[in-house]
């Protein structure tokens, strides 16, 4: 009985330092700063949101959410998917990574991201779509969920990120209390416009069963979404498959034309 004591207690201690350290393991950004020719950088609002801007003559914009792991210069492959067809991107970069100033936070980004769209929507007049890559994905929901937007595009999404801390840490995350849960099951009834959704055979972080989930309980909201199993491609190599920008792009012509 005094052993199961101390292994409670060890529990315990182990459940309240990983409860503190999480955001670390949460926002693992990289200090690379974004560069490109083909964008300007501005810091906007009186949130001092940093964003990466690509202004083009359609009458599309694509608000681009990263993911958690590096900074935005990692994803130069995403962003070109729009920009080379010709769309206005606005690309937000996350305090902490990429030399941007701040500490992230769930609250914070998700603010600074609604933030974002009200700067881009004060000045275009076009649609606006939102897209997301893995934590990008709680992103884009969260702003078509507050805001009006014209299509969702999520690549390698997860359900609940704090299911995803479950299966690493051996800790009930989604029901402990301080954890940043990012729930995007919470947001789909909330979603209203049609959804593309990537995820790759072989994502070794958030599997593709995690993404036919979340379509699934897209599905039964009755959302118009079209789910697309990228074959060999794994977390990480996602955007640079043969096929992921003529999906994006097909999709885009069918939902605008409408």
């Amino acid at each position: 009985m005094k052993r199961l004591g101390s292994l409670v207690g060890i529990y315990l201690i182990y459940a309240t330092v990983l409860v503190i350290a999480h955001p670390q393991f949460i926002y693992p950004f990289g200090d690379d700063p974004f560069e490109s020719s083909a964008f300007r950088q501005e810091v906007v609002t009186d949130r001092n949101v940093a964003l990466a801007i690509h202004e083009a003559s359609d009458d599309v914009a694509v608000m681009f959410f990263m993911g958690n792991g590096g900074a935005l210069a990692y994803f130069k492959p995403s962003l070109a998917a729009h920009a080379v067809a010709g769309r206005t991107v606005v690309a937000m970069e996350y305090p902490g990574g990429g030399g941007i100033p701040g500490k992230p936070s769930e609250a914070g980004l998700k603010a600074d991201a609604l933030a974002a769209y009200d700067w881009l929507a004060a000045d275009f007049a076009g649609d606006i779509v939102v897209h997301g890559f893995s934590m990008g994905t709680g992103l884009a929901q969260y702003v078509a969920a507050e805001r009006d937007v014209a299509a969702v595009i999520l690549d390698a999404p997860f359900v609940k990120m704090c299911e995803l801390m479950t299966r690493q840490s051996w800790l009930p995350a989604c029901y402990m209390p301080g954890v940043q849960r990012w729930d995007s099951a919470a947001l789909v009834h909330r979603l209203s416009v049609p959804v593309l959704v990537q995820h790759g055979t072989d994502d070794q972080l958030i599997p593709m069963s995690d993404g036919a989930r979340l379509v699934a309980l897209m599905q039964d909201a009755g959302l118009d979404v079209t789910f697309h199993e990228v074959g060999g491609a794994t977390h990480n190599n996602l955007a640079g498959q043969v096929g992921y920008r003529d999906k994006i792009d097909g999709f885009l012509t069918g939902v605008l034309a409408d």
